[in-house]
């Protein structure tokens, strides 16, 4: 048997939501234990020209839904830019899990070699369904995912790489 585009993109995001989801905890709970802003800490960047710890949560988000709309072909689930708190970006994760649970895996079948075009503020690039899944949309979630982990760590939050890869389920 072998992998799918699903198989390694959909339950690859949910576990990592699961995971993010898990590390914002302990970013508020650390926040409210020091006496520490939220604000601040979900305004914290690693380096000035980096988006935020906000903004690298909304974009995995988006990177996650729009891997399997560019993919599937099917319709998106609109998410506006507003989350300000962490109750707020669980929420956003919340509702992104759920878009991906209700893709149908048969959606993505057979679109290994489906044009899909990624167009961006510098232009537009033409991968096939593997090689953007494979090469552009998990690569640039885990950017994001990443980066969120790093900016909390940054900020003392105590995590670590078991909480990032996440424990045995």
């Amino acid at each position: 048997m072998s992998l799918s585009l699903y198989d390694i993109s959909v339950p690859v995001f949910i576990n990592a939501f699961g995971n993010l989801a898990e590390i914002l905890k302990k970013g508020e709970a650390y926040a409210d234990e020091k006496g520490l802003s939220h604000k601040d800490l979900l305004q914290a960047r690693l380096i000035d020209d980096m988006y935020p710890l906000i903004a690298q949560v909304q974009r995995a988000s988006d990177t996650a839904r729009f891997a399997a709309v560019r993919v599937a072909g099917i319709e998106n689930l609109p998410m506006a830019d507003g989350e300000a708190t962490f109750a707020e970006l669980q929420d956003r994760i919340e509702r992104t899990v759920a878009f991906l649970k209700g893709i149908d895996p048969s959606a993505m079948a057979g679109r290994e070699e489906a044009e899909v075009v990624l167009t961006t503020r510098s232009g537009s690039t033409t991968f096939t369904g593997k090689s953007y899944i494979l090469g552009f949309a998990v690569p640039n979630f885990y950017f994001h995912v990443t980066t969120a982990y790093a900016i909390l760590r940054h900020k003392g939050v105590p995590v670590g790489k078991m909480d990032y890869i996440g424990r045995s389920k």
